[in-house]
């Protein structure tokens, strides 16, 4: 199935996503998002009349809530290296 064309206007971002584009939100592959959800690590997806979408801001809040590699904290300096 062809992806419909974006119907928003430039720099309005859209408030749901499909599994695929919820993954690829996140940063990672659909099956590492599933892995994810199993875990309870993702968000659940809403019921938009029998079809799942993510909220952004569900995935937003979620993402927020995941820990710094190695448990360092919110320090602006965490040693790692980019």
């Amino acid at each position: 199935m062809k992806e419909h064309l974006n119907l928003l206007p430039v720099g309005v971002a859209p408030i749901g996503f499909n599994r695929e584009q919820a993954a690829f939100y996140w940063g990672v592959s659909p099956s590492k998002f599933d892995e994810l959800r199993k875990k309870k690590i993702a968000p659940p997806p809403r019921n938009a009349d029998g079809k799942l979408v993510w909220f952004r801001l569900d995935l937003d809040q979620r993402f927020a809530s995941l820990p710094y590699k190695g448990g360092e904290g919110t320090s602006e300096n965490d040693g790692g290296e980019w």
